[in-house]
């Protein structure tokens, strides 16, 4: 069942779905003893966009890693912008292997929320961008991070996605969830 956006200018009009229409293909819990990866296979090449949305939080902190069709070269690259509530900071890497889906807190077991688009993921002709909106809050304390992401491997659409934690493993009640944008 798609997730509906739209708005009702009557009561006798029902919402009608815009054309960044989300259909959930996929939802991972974690259970009890943890997981070192999540993936995402199969994936259909029947939408515009990818969104993974979760919630997580691993026995180590640093970054949520995002890897695509098993790419583990160094085919990636990313610029940040982040803010802890007194520091701000930017940045960029270069042929790193992996993209940013997140960043859990090494300090707390404070869950981090994230927010990854992955756009035109069924195009042969150009390289792949995401987007991620990730951040925690560990009571006072916190940090919200914005990436911006580059798959520059020869062109190819994406079929699989493998998450994993910069280091340990994701923890019990981690959960991750990939849609399916229609677009226009």
């Amino acid at each position: 069942m798609p997730i509906l956006f739209g708005t009702i200018a009557s009561s006798n009009q029902q919402a009608r779905a815009d054309t960044g229409v989300m259909f959930p293909l996929g939802m991972v819990q974690v259970g009890s003893g943890g997981s070192a990866s999540i993936s995402f296979t199969s994936i259909p090449a029947t939408y515009k966009h990818l969104q993974i949305r979760l919630l997580a939080y691993a026995s180590s902190g640093g970054n949520i890693q995002g890897r695509f069709n098993s790419d583990t070269g160094n085919n990636y690259a990313r610029h940040y912008l982040y803010g802890d509530g007194s520091s701000a900071n930017a940045g960029y890497d270069v042929s790193i292997n992996y993209n940013n889906f997140g960043y859990v807190n090494s300090s707390s077991s404070a869950f981090s929320g994230s927010v990854t688009d992955i756009l035109d993921y069924t195009s042969t002709s150009k390289n792949k961008t995401v987007r991620t909106l990730t951040g925690y809050d560990a009571n006072g304390s916190g940090l919200i991070v914005f990436y911006s992401g580059l798959w520059f491997a020869t062109p190819a659409a994406i079929t699989s996605i493998t998450i994993t934690p910069q280091s340990g493993t994701f923890s019990q009640y981690s959960q991750f969830a990939l849609y399916g944008i229609k677009g226009a």
